[in-house]
């Protein structure tokens, strides 16, 4: 099973856009992505930008519509994620809890669908895309 874990640092959706990170803590977050790489659970992850750096569009009007950050509704946004392909949802939160992450730090976890967990007539509908091109 793949699950992605969201890392939510609170008070990150007010960080500036040239936000500075502690060496120490990234030496850190370093040594458990490779302790998931070496487990051979890691697909990929990546640290995200803070919003003031990000755009939103939005639909609500029925035509998008761009907001530039940072966005001065949010409460909570996403620092980075990790994918991981595990045997069980148990699995991931173990996963998540040997994470070196600070008090400040959440992290969401969510299985992803896979097409399997669709109805047939789902399945029909997504039938013909032939997956993402590397």
């Amino acid at each position: 099973m793949r699950f992605m874990m969201l890392m939510i640092p609170l008070g990150y959706e007010t960080a500036p856009p040239d936000v500075q990170l502690d060496p120490e803590r990234v030496a850190a977050m370093m040594r458990y992505n490779e302790a998931l790489n070496d487990a051979g659970v890691l697909i990929t992850l990546d640290g995200l930008h803070p919003p003031a750096m990000g755009a939103r569009v939005s639909f609500a009007t029925g035509e998008p519509v761009v907001t530039d950050g940072p966005f001065t509704e949010a409460k909570e946004v996403l620092g980075g994620y990790w994918m991981i392909e595990v045997a069980s949802r148990a699995e991931a939160i173990g996963w998540a809890k040997k994470c070196p992450a600070a008090v400040n730090e959440v992290i969401e976890i969510r299985q992803v669908q896979e097409m399997t967990d669709f109805p047939p007539d789902v399945q029909a509908a997504a039938a013909g895309f032939g997956g993402l091109k590397n």
